[in-house]
């Protein structure tokens, strides 16, 4: 649980100062598109029309841009006949017309006749001496005079060129203006359109409902020249806006990232969110934090509670589950971030996973002196430190020891007594693994092996006696190879016993050792010694010889009173039918 909590706030912490420092911004940004695109459209609920000014349009008037403004009030007088409930128009007509006062004046007619007709302001930026200037180009004032209302069309540009979020007001060059939508949101709530509160602050997240031509729309020539009703406009909201490139009017949203959403529809998709209450909330920093910190942990926990197969699709479907929720937190007006969780749950797993494999890596090198590859390998996949831990079980304890060596080391050079320990030592080890044991620990030349542990065979007293057997085969080979070398004979004993022993990683702070003690382990080091005065090579005790007596032939040796001991033992050899001479 410490390394699960360590993680967690390890990773959290990470992840949460790359947020803040904006090195997941564009990530984030991104993802933010993806949810929208998980999502999928939504069909409108709100009634707006869009009247395009299009390539077609430009060519059906058969005037240059901008186009004279009589022509705009011959619309709007089409338009009023429809009776919508109100009518924006997303151009800016902030200077006098190229066609003179006149044409200046029928468009004013023709909004004063519409009484329900919005006109758009824009920011401009001039260079003037002293550097750039910001303020706002308002329509003229012949023009605002007959206007239901006038606002801003400007709206907030992210670091991807993306717009997401609107205003309900605008400030500039000491201007205050409301916006272009909460000035069709008031038209339209004034004649009767119901809505939904306006939501507190000065901007909102859109909640955009589709892809460009989500909602309905009619060329501006087609109603210009009648070729449609405007009766289809009534009791609706009336937006008029260019949605050709050539105008340069198109923007990036999240339903349309390569920006080939027209700014006239970005207006629709931002009344709707007005209108019907649905504007994103954002999930707060405090909250987001502890759902960082939550997931960093459960990465972890789900590195460290399953193999690598199950942890891997684990972790895939918590993801996956994550993803899925934070979707449907969008039909819930939500949006939550899924850039800072996703890293936090997977840096959380894969912090984990390495930490894990650089830690069995180690143990499996510390624990590789002591069990076989086979052993080792069991013992690394089951994660089973607790049964490495010292508790009292039965076992079978071996004890080898070179018969001479010490006159033995001194007729050698000690780099010779090196190799011949060393390659001595590494076959017999090898036997011991071959037979499911495990290498307690190496004295000098004596050898000392456990079975039984740290997983349990029925059979581990006849898997002792028969690495001693096979000992005694691999001591023959060597001895014959060494006598030619060197003339020096080698020979071993071999004590075993059986019995309950405390055994587990065993020793102080500064090192641990996997081992055994007991009286079961001094038995068989006794064991071991007597082999010199019966000149057996091979003595088992009574508890062993229990467990091995069907399978191999042995003498009763009699009962003998050890060193240390009060009580005497009876001891038994393995026959040398089993021992090839």
């Amino acid at each position: 649980m410490k390394r699960i909590l360590g993680w967690s706030v390890l990773v959290g912490a990470l992840v949460l100062t790359l947020d803040s420092t904006g090195l997941l911004e564009t990530s984030t940004l991104r993802a933010y598109n993806l949810l929208f695109a998980l999502r999928g459209s939504v069909e409108p609920e709100i009634p707006i029309v869009i009247v395009t000014i299009d390539e077609v349009s430009l060519d059906e008037l058969n005037f240059p841009w901008p186009w004279p403004r009589a022509e705009h009030a011959a619309l709007l007088d089409i338009l009023s006949q429809g009776k919508p409930l109100a009518i924006g128009m997303d151009i800016v007509f902030s200077e006098p017309s190229g066609y003179g006062a006149k044409d200046d004046a029928a468009l004013r007619a023709a909004i004063k006749r519409a009484g329900n007709v919005v006109l758009a302001a824009a920011p401009a930026e001039t260079m003037t001496f002293a550097g750039p200037k910001r303020d706002m180009n308002l329509p003229l004032p012949i023009l605002r005079e007959g206007a239901a209302g006038f606002g801003s069309v400007a709206y907030t540009v992210d670091a991807d060129a993306n717009i997401r979020r609107a205003a309900l007001s605008t400030s500039l060059a000491g201007q205050h203006l409301p916006s272009f939508l909460s000035e069709m949101y008031r038209v339209a709530t004034k004649a009767g359109l119901a809505a939904k509160p306006l939501p507190p602050g000065d901007s909102f997240l859109i909640n955009y409902r589709g892809e460009p031509g989500t909602y309905e729309e009619i060329a501006f020539y087609q109603l210009w020249r009648k070729e449609v009703s405007p009766d289809v406009l009534n009791g609706k909201i009336v937006l008029i806006g260019a949605t050709t490139p050539i105008m340069h009017d198109i923007f990036s949203t999240p339903f349309a990232p390569k920006g080939t959403m027209p700014g006239v529809e970005i207006h629709a998709h931002a009344l709707e969110t007005l209108f019907r209450g649905i504007s994103l909330h954002t999930v707060p920093g405090p909250i987001l934090a502890i759902i960082v910190l939550l997931l960093a942990g459960a990465g972890a926990w789900i590195s460290t509670a399953f193999r690598p197969l199950g942890a891997l699709l684990f972790l895939t479907s918590t993801w996956a589950a994550m993803i899925v929720l934070t979707v449907a937190m969008l039909t819930w007006q939500t949006s939550m971030d899924i850039v800072s969780p996703s890293l936090a749950l997977g840096l959380g797993y894969f912090g984990a996973t390495v930490e894990a494999f650089i830690r069995e890596q180690r143990q499996s090198r510390r624990l590789s002196r002591f069990f076989s590859p086979a052993v080792l390998k069991e013992v690394i996949r089951a994660k089973s430190d607790v049964n490495l831990g010292s508790s009292r079980r039965l076992l079978t304890v071996l004890f080898c020891d070179i018969r001479g060596f010490t006159p033995l080391s001194e007729r050698l050079e000690p780099e010779e007594v090196a190799e011949l320990l060393g390659e001595y030592l590494t076959d017999l080890t090898a036997v011991v693994f071959k037979h499911g044991g495990t290498v307690d620990k190496y004295v000098g030349d004596c050898i000392i092996a456990l079975y039984n542990v740290p997983f349990e065979h029925p059979d581990h007293a006849k898997q002792a006696v028969r690495t001693a057997i096979e000992f005694q085969e691999h001591t023959r080979a060597l001895s014959g190879k060494w006598r030619a070398r060197t003339g020096v004979e080698l020979r071993n004993g071999v004590g075993i016993s059986t019995g309950e022993a405390v055994v587990g990683t065993l020793g102080s702070r500064q090192r641990l050792e996997y081992t055994a003690i007991g009286d079961t382990v001094n038995l068989a080091s006794r064991l071991e010694t007597l082999t010199k005065d019966f000149e057996f090579p091979i003595i088992v005790s009574e508890s062993t010889h229990a467990l091995v007596n069907d399978e191999f032939a042995v003498q009763p040796l009699g009962t003998v009173t050890l060193k240390g001991k009060e009580k005497p033992v009876n001891i038994y050899a393995v026959l040398k039918s089993h021992i090839q001479n």
